[in-house]
């Protein structure tokens, strides 16, 4: 089967379209209800139980992940499996996020007696203000659509679309109200990179001991070439007599050196180390030390500790490994 690309594009192009406009008239719903839905998550003292079935099911999975990875615990529950035992994660002490876009979605309407029952807030997410679900609603969320992007009018498309929106207003509103910071945001995803940016320090990943490379000042240069062959890091720290910094001496600086025809056999490190090199701290981010490392054009750090003694040392591939760049 084949289609002419321009009418492909046309295809694409109305579906935004028609999806710009449902979502466009959502700003006309962020009202009473919706602020009261607000307060009810906020004041929860449970946990947001959001239920749906079929596509709403999908979009209530996605909304209940947005609200628990930005400071409002959330879970989602199957509305089938509810009535068949699961009813029993639902407490008094949670609130019920409910989506229906025809609002009388069977499998969620067995179970809205016993939502009510439990004395629980119900907030209702429907394309049908007058619907069953809206009834029992303690705060209604219109999201209503003019129609699908869907041709024919009957895949969820438009309708999802708006439900989602509705959805991230929701969680942002909360998050902000909660004073949910980046760093917070970091303590639910350890494993991403926004976690790794944001948690991962310095220490974490640093060489310590033995393995840094360090030689005094009055070495020959040979010596320091050995010191950084067999530590690995393309440098060696140099210290002077109180195991202070006095400079560094790097692949780059070995380079220049041989390019000069010196005798690295003969000739100490003095004169040929960077003397103010960059330095970190233990406690900085990982990624600081990554701006750091960028920004000066160099390829390892030497941390110093409070009294500026040599206490470890990081290289990129020390950041790459550790998922940072």
């Amino acid at each position: 089967m084949t289609i002419e690309h321009d009418k492909l594009k046309k295809l694409a192009l109305a579906v935004i379209d028609t999806e710009l406009e449902a979502v466009s008239i959502l700003r006309e719903r962020i009202n009473d209800d919706f602020l009261k839905a607000c307060e009810f998550m906020l004041h929860c003292q449970g946990r947001i139980v959001v239920i749906g079935m079929g596509k709403s099911g999908h979009i209530g999975g996605k909304i209940a992940a947005t609200l628990a990875s930005t400071g409002t615990p959330a879970f989602f529950v199957h509305p089938g499996e509810a009535s068949h035992g699961d009813l029993g994660m639902i407490t008094d002490k949670d609130v019920v996020l409910a989506l229906s876009n025809s609002g009388e979605t069977s499998e969620v309407l067995t179970i809205l007696p016993l939502i009510k029952r439990l004395g629980v807030p119900l907030i209702a997410m429907t394309g049908k203000p007058d619907s069953t679900v809206a009834k029992y609603a303690s705060a209604l969320l219109n999201v209503s659509v003019a129609r699908e992007a869907c041709p024919l009018g009957l895949a969820p498309t438009s309708s999802t679309t708006a439900a989602l929106v509705m959805g991230d207003a929701l969680a942002v509103a909360l998050l902000e109200a909660r004073g949910f910071t980046a760093n917070d945001f970091a303590m639910s995803h350890p494993g991403g990179l926004l976690g790794r940016r944001l948690l991962l320090h310095v220490s974490d990943i640093m060489h310590t001991g033995d393995a840094v490379p360090q030689i005094h000042k009055s070495a020959l240069i040979s010596e320091a070439l050995i010191e950084m062959s067999a530590k690995g890091l393309g440098m060696t720290a140099i210290t002077d007599d109180n195991n202070e910094i006095a400079g560094i001496f790097t692949d780059g600086d070995l380079r220049r050196v041989l390019a000069q025809e010196i005798n690295i056999h003969t000739q100490t490190l003095s004169a040929f180390m960077t003397k103010d090199c960059k330095t970190g701290r233990p406690d900085m981010l990982a990624a600081e030390a990554l701006e750091l490392m960028q920004r000066y054009k160099i390829n390892a750090l030497l941390i110093l500790n409070d009294k500026r003694q040599l206490t470890g040392a990081i290289n990129m591939h020390d950041l790459l490994r550790a998922g940072v760049v």
